[in-house]
């Protein structure tokens, strides 16, 4: 016997259908209906509202093994596979997150084809491995944001099961898992939430309707959510949850959602014994986020920081479009190193508005700010998805590393990036239906169109080729020039494990100096000191001490109380006696 219940105070009616068999339910006055069925440990269910001919999948359906549109089935995790019965969890303070789409990560795009890379970033010297989301959205390949049954696997991928696998073999190679969730809007197709309640509330955001957070009957709709993290917590093992566009959660109510999740998280970390981690991506420079819950926060763990990619990637490459407009100076770059964020309370003449608000160096480690050279949307949200290694040479490409992974923030990874992979990351959909495709493609090439792009080189996301384009040749790895930036990216991870200026959190014990007409900028942690050219020409930087990692070799006189350095190129000098 199996209980079935929904959330549904819309209807007036609704029955269960359980493997072809109708079944009336008993409502209760929350709006919740059960019903006790005779079924198996696979049955295929949907539930029928009102007089409808079309039975709907469940919102809380824990496996979709024919799309999004089809009946849904009941599963439960074979809890005898997991074999991490002794992991205890890692922080993120002091770690390295490495982000990867699991369709592209491989050839086959699978969670199973996952797993064989995973020595790879074992070797490599990263500590998370974060997916692109997983859940349940209509098609066979997505970036994953038009999720529309959040409780889902996508099949594809290997479905709960081969997510199970995927963790399991990350906990024991001693990998945690971040799974990017995102509560902020529901894809465009399969998504039949407001047909059950008042899922969705007047306003919408940039990708759709804006969810029900605060308004009547919001409460259930919020525990839609929290129960949602808790599950992968729980059920799937899952270390930490990336949080998507927490700006687009609009909540009026006294205790912000975020707060609410912080809250319930930090329960179940206790009860679980290992910690479990909430990381927000946000593009508001608001320091509440990850100020603590005792003074005023919301309590996170962590936000990305799309500051510090910018001021690394203008000063580097030299681009000023766009969002790139305030940045680009070495002044730029060295204040957004000393204080988080470029944006804390100051003109964005993108926006055309003050942003951002200041820091609080002393309390709030910089380890709480996710920094990076590369995501899936500061390439794929190019015109045509190009990887910084199209455009820049291995020095530029080195330097924008140190600068990430000498920071004290908590460096991440794009997947490919440790080997300047030459294949694009471009936006790609799989919608079935040609209305909502056409409308896609042609969205995509207008939004671009307005800056300039030709549309002739927009590649159309619904086509095939823009998917597989998009997937890492691994045989790339052992190739120059490719090889040997992988070897400067595993030095790099490995110097910041074993030396432990590099990890230290607190931006009062960084200083920086820069020289903005010879394009060098030197970062100090501790007895450590990065240098790094910028420009072309051989500079000599006023800075002494041993080399002990570097892209190009650098020259010292006698006295070395200077560094010569080639065009493009760092080193990290040790000044200890």
């Amino acid at each position: 016997m199996h209980t079935f219940e929904v959330w549904a105070p819309i209807p007036e009616s609704v029955s269960v259908e359980v493997d072809g068999r109708r079944h009336d339910m008993t409502p209760s006055p929350d709006g919740w209906w059960r019903a006790d069925v005779d079924a198996s440990p696979d049955s295929r269910y949907a539930f029928v509202l009102d007089d409808s001919d079309t039975p709907l999948p469940d919102p809380r359906s824990p496996r979709q093994p024919d799309g999004v549109h089809s009946p849904s089935q009941l599963h439960t995790l074979d809890e005898s596979l997991w074999t991490d019965s002794r992991w205890t969890g890692r922080q993120l303070a002091g770690s390295v997150v490495y982000e990867l789409h699991v369709g592209t990560f491989t050839p086959e795009g699978t969670f199973a084809a996952a797993v064989a890379k995973l020595d790879h970033l074992v070797a490599l010297g990263v500590d998370f491995v974060e997916l692109m989301p997983v859940n349940g959205f209509n098609g066979t390949h997505n970036w994953g944001y038009d999720g529309v049954l959040w409780y889902t696997v996508h099949e594809g991928y290997g479905g709960p099961d081969g997510l199970q696998t995927l963790v399991d073999a990350c906990h024991a190679r001693g990998l945690g898992v971040v799974l990017d969730a995102v509560y902020n809007h529901l894809g465009p197709s399969g998504n039949y939430l407001d047909r059950y309640g008042p899922y969705l509330a007047q306003g919408a955001n940039t990708w759709g309707r804006s969810i029900n957070l605060d308004g009547p009957d919001s409460g259930e709709v919020r525990r839609y959510i929290i129960d949602n993290a808790l599950r992968w917590f729980r059920e799937f093992h899952i270390d930490a949850l990336r949080l998507d566009a927490v700006h687009a959660l609009v909540d009026h109510t006294a205790t912000h959602l975020l707060e609410d999740l912080a809250i319930e998280t930090r329960r179940l970390s206790a009860h679980l014994r290992r910690p479990l981690t909430l990381i927000a991506e946000s593009d508001l420079n608001d320091p509440r986020l990850i100020t603590s819950r005792s003074a005023g926060g919301c309590g996170l763990d962590a936000q990305w920081d799309d500051d510090v990619h910018h001021a690394i990637h203008a000063a580097v490459s030299g681009e000023r479009q766009g969002y790139y407009g305030d940045f680009g100076s070495m002044a730029c770059l060295a204040d957004t190193l000393r204080q988080g964020w470029f944006h804390a309370g100051t003109f964005s003449t993108f926006r055309g508005r003050t942003h951002g608000r200041p820091l609080d160096t002393r309390r709030t480690p910089a380890s709480s700010l996710v920094t990076y050279t590369c995501t899936h949307d500061q390439i794929g949200n190019r015109a045509v998805g190009d990887r910084p290694g199209t455009y820049l040479d291995s020095g530029q490409l080195a330097v924008k590393a140190a600068l990430v992974l000498c920071s004290p923030f908590t460096p991440m990874l794009f997947m490919g990036e440790e080997w300047g992979a030459s294949t694009p990351f471009q936006f790609f959909t799989s919608h079935p239906e040609p209305e909502l495709a056409r409308a896609t493609a042609e969205g995509r090439k207008a939004e671009f169109a307005e800056h300039g792009w030709s549309t002739d080189d927009v590649p159309d996301p619904q086509d095939p080729e823009t998917f597989e384009r998009s997937k890492l040749d691994w045989d790339e790895l052992v190739r120059e020039p490719h090889a040997r930036l992988l070897d400067c990216y595993r030095s790099l991870l490995h110097l910041r494990r074993d030396r432990a200026e590099l990890t230290d959190p607190w931006l009062e014990n960084l200083s920086v100096d820069y020289d903005e007409a010879e394009q060098w900028i030197v970062v100090h942690r501790g007895a450590l000191r990065l240098a790094c050219n910028l420009g072309a020409e051989p500079v000599s930087v006023p800075v002494g001490g041993s080399p002990v990692l570097w892209w190009e070799p650098p020259t010292q006189d006698e006295t070395a109380s200077a560094t010569v350095l080639p065009g493009h190129s760092f080193v990290v000098l040790d000044s200890s006696p």
